[in-house]
């Protein structure tokens, strides 16, 4: 019997001792734990009862420690308060290798689900209204009480992501846990420990629970909602979903980040910048060897200059569609190879370092052509400020929360709700920026004024001189159902992504075609006018992105081309002198976009494309210079 212990101990160890070990739990617990899950053995219920404490009277006179235990209530003002009690008459050692406790999870779910979950699954409104302290009549769900619950779940929510698997399967994962740990309370000095844990034979969450110390009967079970934060600031700002503060004494200016913070980026890409080189001179006649692994390109490059080779190190480029990285070596030992990426151009693809790098032209508060932007990561209290500013003028406080790196609209949520945005941050590194609230919509007969975005593919043929161009044709993309500032998790309302989500409606309209519908809604304002604002900011841009040395900007390795799509929006604005205008809003900038729908409708677009980036021949290209 031991040695079959033994084995599935190991076989435990094998497969969840990296998680317990990333989650703190300690080893001594490990045994019991495997038995305990291989069992699905709860028994917290032997050690811990749940006590329900009487509410304070505000008119009566409290201490401040009275204070203190009120506002650690996770739902305060929302029906009775409780907390968790060591009731085992022998207390608990935190020695006791049996110390360690299974918390099981009573909702588990992605945010974009979360309204759809507790209309449809019989009994899920009921339960989490009661979890929370939420009035609840009736059996059938009614609108108030989901968006009460849609409201108050940030205080109970816990999270994970999954490490393996597509795009869709790595956004991160939501969960309440049960009655008993969603229970536990807040400390600055708890007594216990937890931390989720995936099993994998049963492919099941729960929760781990273990004790920092030991404890006596009647002694209270209480976590840190603000684990693994140090600085006192930011942990007000973490904790504040639970115990409400103003931060409006933390100023909401958020200049440049120093040079350090993009050395350290450079770092962490592992990306080596390419020492100085001259700038290669080809045959005006050279037919140049690509080596690409991008099948767009392999099926739609037929200019004759051009032939593919399927050896690396005879390529005159290199057009990779992951990542380049080792620049220094291409430079050393090939410098005439010219490839499709710059060095540091993560800068103008990732959203955090977009926002950074944008205040060189428009100050601390960003330029007109960005949506006010913060990094969650790092920005933190300066956000709260803003958010609780704009809050006292009455302002609209519409945001979205993005995260750094994903793109086609996933993990993205719109909120006005403070603690909603404070506690996406926990799940991945995220931006958050101003939703636009008055933004240029368009007439679509079959449903209404609609937004609409439009993408760009621009091409950068140097950085230092800046040479920079536009395609000529440019996609839009569209909501299926008519704007309003409300239903915030309705995708085809708020998002323009259709073509990625299954039975939805994908409205395409040509930009031929879109212009003259465009100038018969808004006859003021000729696309000529808005485009030229839109190059404008383009301009702005790559000026700015390019204007300082690598790693705080591009790197100007005079063998780098590459192409970028910009999405962008329109909003309503108001000039210096009073004039209302369309003002763009660059949304992000995309490396290597899918050019699908540029090959199906111009089949030279890659003929233009490598004519005006490697051979400096513009002319019949359907593409205009920006700088």
């Amino acid at each position: 019997m031991a040695g079959e212990g033994e084995e599935a101990l190991a076989a435990f160890v094998a497969l969840h001792g990296a998680a317990l070990r990333a989650s703190g739990v300690p080893t001594q617990y490990w045994e019991s734990l495997s038995r305990k899950l291989r069992g699905e053995v709860f028994d917290a219920g032997d050690y811990f009862g749940i006590m329900q404490v009487e509410e304070v009277d505000e008119e009566e006179e409290v201490d401040e420690e009275m204070e203190e235990q009120f506002k650690k209530k996770p739902n305060p003002g929302n029906g009775p308060c409780f907390k968790v009690i060591v009731t085992n008459e022998n207390g608990l050692q935190a020695s006791n290798p049996n110390s360690v406790f299974l918390v099981d999870h009573a909702w588990t779910y992605r945010a974009e689900h979360a309204r759809h979950q507790l209309r449809h699954v019989p009994g899920l409104l009921h339960r989490m209204a009661s979890l929370m302290g939420i009035p609840f009549h009736g059996e059938l769900p009614d609108q108030a009480s989901i968006e009460q619950v849609l409201q108050e779940m940030w205080k109970y929510n816990q999270t994970y992501q999954v490490s393996q698997g597509t795009a869709e399967e790595k956004v991160p994962v939501w969960y309440i846990m049960d009655e008993f740990g969603s229970r536990i309370q807040h400390s600055d000095q708890p007594s216990f420990a937890a931390a989720p844990l995936f099993y994998i034979p049963q492919q099941i969450a729960y929760t781990v629970l273990w004790p920092l110390r030991d404890l006596e009967t009647g002694d209270e079970v209480t976590r840190d909602y603000a684990h693994g934060e140090t600085d006192r600031l930011i942990r007000r700002c973490v904790l504040l979903p639970w115990v409400p503060t103003e931060v409006l004494d933390v100023s909401s200016s958020t200049p440049e980040p120093p040079d350090e913070h993009y050395q350290a980026i450079l770092a962490e890409n592992k990306e080596k910048l390419p020492v100085a080189i001259n700038p290669p001179v080809y045959a005006k006649d050279k037919v140049f060897k690509v080596f690409t692994d991008i099948q767009q390109v392999l099926n739609n490059l037929t200019h004759p200059r051009f032939v593919f080779t399927d050896n690396e190190g005879e390529a005159d480029i290199l057009y990779n569609f992951s990542h380049f990285k080792d620049y220094r070596k291409l430079s050393e030992e090939r410098p005439e190879v010219m490839v499709n990426q710059f060095p540091c151009e993560n800068l103008l693809t990732v959203k955090d370092c977009l926002a950074s790098i944008a205040r060189r032209s428009g100050g601390p508060d960003g330029p007109r052509w960005l949506p006010r932007t913060f990094n969650l990561q790092t920005e933190l209290p300066q956000f709260i400020s803003y958010f609780q500013q704009r809050d006292r003028r009455g302002e609209d406080n519409h945001w979205i929360c993005k995260p750094w790196n994903l793109a086609r609209s996933l993990d993205t949520h719109i909120t006005n709700n403070l603690n909603t945005i404070i506690r996406h941050r926990e799940s991945s590194p995220k931006v958050v920026c101003k939703y636009i609230e008055e933004p240029v919509l368009f007439e679509r007969e079959d449903v209404g004024l609609v937004k609409f975005d439009v993408r760009y593919v621009v091409l950068l043929r140097s950085a230092r001189p800046l040479r920079l161009y536009s395609y000529d044709v440019f996609w839009l993309r569209f909501s299926n159902r008519a704007f309003s500032l409300d239903d915030l998790d309705d995708y085809e309302k708020h998002f323009t992504v259709m073509n990625y989500a299954p039975g939805v409606t994908l409205k395409q309209v040509h930009c031929e075609d879109f212009i003259p519908l465009f100038e018969k809604q808004y006859p003021e304002y000729p696309w000529t006018t808005v485009q030229a604002s839109i190059f404008k900011a383009f301009a702005e841009l790559f000026q700015v992105a390019s204007s300082k040395p690598a790693p705080l900007g591009i790197c100007d390795y005079p063998s780098s081309r590459a192409i970028y799509a910009i999405d962008l929006m329109l909003k309503w604005d108001t000039s210096r002198d009073g004039k209302r205008i369309m003002q763009p809003q660059i949304l992000e900038v995309n490396f290597n976009p899918d050019c699908d729908r540029a090959c199906k409708y111009h089949p030279t677009f890659f003929n233009d494309v490598f004519s005006t980036l490697f051979l400096d021949e513009t002319d019949n290209c359907h593409v205009t210079r920006i700088v």
